[in-house]
């Protein structure tokens, strides 16, 4: 596949980047194809994604229909067969604003003012249609062969709710139409088990116009949540960490002194109190530090490790929000381990050995990301450098692989995030491990040497599940709301068949909950077929089928949730089979 570049150079392409560069086109193509429908529209931004593309556009107070999005996608499979070819050019600042002042683009034209050190633009046209972009891009419209208009929604210009809500068009586009068929078909999956309408379905969680970006936990969401919880105490409690729970708000001086304050406090809510300003906590670490400094340290009490299940608050602006994925409260299963700099890889191969654990337990597999500095850090290059190589060592210690991710890292410190694994195959950014060098300083944190003298710890940060309610949403979709037994929010279901068998599963459902089984009975006046059909679509894992003949032999007809019938059973036998899986964790 060839490509021309903004000097105007046509080579072939790295494969690498091969659909990067048809995304990139496709955005172009698209607005082109907007522009033809639409001549009022103003362009904002207009990149690559990982799967395809978008375009932000200012429309007046034009609101798009579905129509008008198809409408869209046949003028850009209109322009692809025009076979237009990508031309590249360069102007000066002055000239460039003029052409775009000519244009009409008073977005581009503020573009270039934030660009204030850049002293030339590069363009690329395809027919009439011209846009500021550095490319590189394909050189016939007819290249891109495979491509589908997905959704639209808002999208604030430059991300600041300030400006203006722009219309955000979202597109894929993939080699070849087989490629193309496989995500869409993925897609659709991805729509059947998406976590809102499951949660909203099997009575897990909801939300409401009242508070926005607040879950609601619904009683069966409460049995999961706590399901879960109980699996990290005991999982915390095997790998030697203490619990704690500290204050939700605190002096405005602390999160001067951590640095959030600085570096985070538009994401913050505050408050006032006596007359003094408060935060609510967006994250836990400072309060772990407080634990930390109630009382002097010896060398032979680190490392020490802190666990708590801490609620923290955010804002995050209203067209972010997405279900359990971006919330403003949320509980981050977190952990800080104050330790010697001696200590630290020996630490992190703990803590990725306990994350191997957990996300095995859900069928997860995971890759490794080592987030280096970011231009807004604090502390000194040295130490980022000496935090940095220890994560890296850390790892490759433990035989796995890490890809880098340059300038990602906390302001504190690097980090080695976990990105997850679905069914369907998505990532999603779950565990991390950050390394802070700086935190225990700026709080004047200190242990004994074995030597007497005193030394400042280094803190690492981490979560294993990335916050509760995040995690809920994950394994909600990776699941497609069909948990595993030990996680079930109801494990069984008891069905009888007619009135007559009502008291026999009444006992019976005492009997499981007394074992410690979330049981349910139906004792709706409803055909057998149609409760065993609910059941199903309740995602239950285990049916107990009761009537006359059940009742006569003391026994119950198992059925699972996919359909299996796995014929009669006594109590015990159905009972060990339950407890052998529960504690297996299948």
């Amino acid at each position: 596949m060839k490509i021309i570049y903004k000097d105007g150079q046509v080579a072939e392409c790295p494969q690498e980047e091969e659909l990067h560069v048809l995304r990139h086109s496709a955005a172009h193509i698209m607005a082109q194809a907007i522009k033809r429908l639409y001549p009022e529209a103003d362009f904002a931004y207009g990149p690559a994604t990982q799967n395809g593309f978008y375009y932000d556009v200012d429309l007046g107070d034009r609101k798009l229909t579905n129509e008008d999005l198809e409408a869209i996608e046949k003028e850009m499979k209109k322009i692809c067969k025009e076979n237009l070819p990508f031309k590249a050019f360069i102007l000066n600042r002055e000239d460039a604003k003029k052409l775009m002042a000519e244009r009409g683009e008073k977005y581009k034209l503020e573009h270039i003012d934030d660009l204030a050190d850049e002293t030339e633009f590069s363009f690329f046209q395809q027919g009439e249609y011209v846009d500021m972009c550095l490319g590189p891009h394909l050189t016939y419209t007819k290249a891109l062969k495979a491509f589908k208009i997905t959704q639209q929604s808002g999208a604030y210009w430059k991300d600041d709710s300030s400006n203006k809500m722009l219309t955000r068009i979202n597109g894929v586009a993939f080699r070849t139409t087989e490629e193309l068929d496989v995500y869409l078909k993925q897609l659709e999956e991805a729509k059947k088990r998406d976590h809102r309408r499951l949660g909203k379905e099997l009575g897990l969680f909801a939300f409401r116009d009242e508070a926005p970006g607040f879950p609601f936990y619904l009683p069966k969401g409460m049995v999961l949540r706590n399901t879960l919880i109980d699996y990290w105490r005991k999982v915390h409690k095997k790998w030697d960490y203490v619990e704690i729970s500290t204050p939700q708000i605190m002096r405005r001086t602390l999160w001067e002194t951590s640095g959030h304050w600085d570096h985070y406090k538009d994401n913050m809510y505050t408050t006032v109190i006596d007359d003094e300003d408060f935060a609510i906590k967006p994250m836990n670490c400072p309060g772990s530090i407080l634990v930390y400094d109630l009382e002097p340290h010896s060398y032979k009490e680190l490392p020490l490790r802190y666990a708590e299940l801490g609620l923290v608050h955010r804002h995050e602006l209203s067209g972010a929000l997405h279900g359990m994925f971006r919330v403003r409260c949320f509980t981050q299963d977190d952990a800080h381990i104050l330790l010697a700099k001696e200590q630290i890889k020996d630490e992190v191969i703990r803590i990725a050995q306990l994350f191997d654990e957990v996300y095995s337990v859900f069928g997860l597999p995971y890759k490794i990301e080592l987030s280096t500095m970011p231009e807004d850090h604090i502390g000194s290059v040295e130490d980022w450098d000496v935090a940095t190589a220890a994560l890296a060592d850390a790892i490759t210690a433990i035989g796995k692989e890490y890809e880098i991710n340059p300038g990602d890292g906390a302001f504190y410190g690097p980090k080695l995030d976990f990105h997850i694994q679905d069914s369907l195959g998505r990532t999603w950014q779950c565990g991390t491990i950050q390394l802070d060098y700086q935190l225990p300083g700026r709080f004047n944190l200190e242990y004994t040497g074995s030597d007497g003298e005193k030394y400042c710890p280094v803190m690492i940060h981490r979560v294993v599940f990335g916050s509760i309610e995040r995690f809920i949403g994950v394994i909600t979709e990776h699941y497609a709301g069909a948990f595993p037994l030990w996680l079930a929010p109801v494990q069984v279901k008891v069905l009888p068949i007619t009135d007559r068998a009502a008291e026999y599963s009444e006992n019976l459902r005492q009997r499981l909950e007394n074992a410690g089984i979330r049981t349910e009975v139906d004792l709706r006046n409803e055909k057998i077929g149609y409760k065993i059909r609910g059941a199903q679509l309740e995602k239950i894992p285990y049916m107990l089928v009761i009537g006359d003949k059940e009742i006569e032999a003391g026994t119950v007809a198992v059925r699972t949730r996919g359909g299996q019938d796995l014929g009669a059973m006594s109590m015990e036998e159905f009972m060990q089979k339950l407890n052998a899986e529960i504690t297996e964790m299948k």
